[in-house]
């Protein structure tokens, strides 16, 4: 028995050290990165001995970003196109996962199967075509194009039905006798207890958002309609050597995504979990 209890308390101190060895590796560039967004060029690159607080921290760097580009402009593109594609997936997926999860009609599996298989195709097989519609549309250099391409996920669809497929369809069932219509069910009964899947689903679309370069790259092309991703693009262009701002707004741009996960952080594993109890 106490070799056995040895044996398991071994097990769990290895795990551990590899747990927290794997997590140093992942924290250390972001730490880096917050030691050199208050560094000038020279202290950035200075190894020997490496210093991760300078003695005279040049919190200037914070206040310069905003000066040397329109920084401003670009948070308020980003923030604008991150809350909108957020929220036109989270109502579109919740409202046709609801569709797919509990109602029935025909070729409903079909239809499933056909808009998730769109999954497996890589976006740039399709890219040039989306292009090319959006143009033809008018939609070019417009934030609008990239929010019709993103208010609409085959992911977020199927991620939803999973978590709706746990709800018993008595719920459901007892609402219709009560004289219910589909889309009060789905109001007043699906959306409330689909808080943990729907936060699941927030956090994936906001960080994916957020970070896009390559849809505003393609489609954005003036500045005034530039995203936080392409300003910082901008900005390594025209001051490559410039490292301490660079990375002050790279911490800058990390801030609402952190915001996002740890208020949302309590809801996501039990979305994450809840979402796979159904295949």
């Amino acid at each position: 028995m106490k070799s056995a209890h040895k044996k398991a308390v071994l097990s769990k101190v290895i795990l551990y050290i590899i747990l927290i060895a794997i997590a140093l590796m992942m924290i250390v560039p972001f730490l880096w990165m917050l030691s050199a967004s208050i560094k000038s060029d020279r202290e950035v690159f200075q190894m020997n001995p490496f210093v991760w607080i300078p003695e005279v921290p040049r919190w200037k760097n914070y206040v310069n970003i905003w000066k040397k580009i329109p920084f401003g402009k670009f948070v308020g593109n980003t923030v604008y196109l991150t809350i909108v594609v957020t929220f036109l997936q989270l109502l579109t997926s919740s409202f046709a996962a609801y569709s797919f999860a509990k109602l029935n009609f025909k070729h409903k599996k079909f239809l499933f199967l056909a808009y998730i298989a769109t999954i497996a195709m890589p976006w740039q097989v399709y890219m040039v075509p989306q292009f090319i519609m959006m143009r033809s549309m008018g939609l070019n250099d417009k934030l609008l194009a990239i929010i019709c391409l993103q208010a609409f996920s085959a992911f977020g669809v199927f991620m939803m039905k999973q978590f709706y497929e746990g709800i018993p369809d008595d719920l459901c069932e007892a609402a219709r006798i009560d004289g219910m219509s589909e889309y009060k069910i789905y109001a007043k009964i699906m959306l409330p207890l689909s808080k943990p899947a729907l936060s699941t689903l927030t956090i994936f679309t906001f960080v994916a958002t957020w970070n896009d370069y390559l849809g505003p790259l393609i489609y954005l092309k003036s500045q005034e309609n530039k995203t936080i991703q392409l300003g910082l693009k901008m900005f390594i262009s025209q001051y490559s050597s410039d490292y301490g701002l660079i990375m002050a707004g790279s911490v800058l741009s990390l801030i609402p995504v952190l915001v996002v996960f740890m208020c949302l952080q309590k809801f996501f594993v039990e979305g994450v979990a809840s979402t796979g109890l159904k295949g």
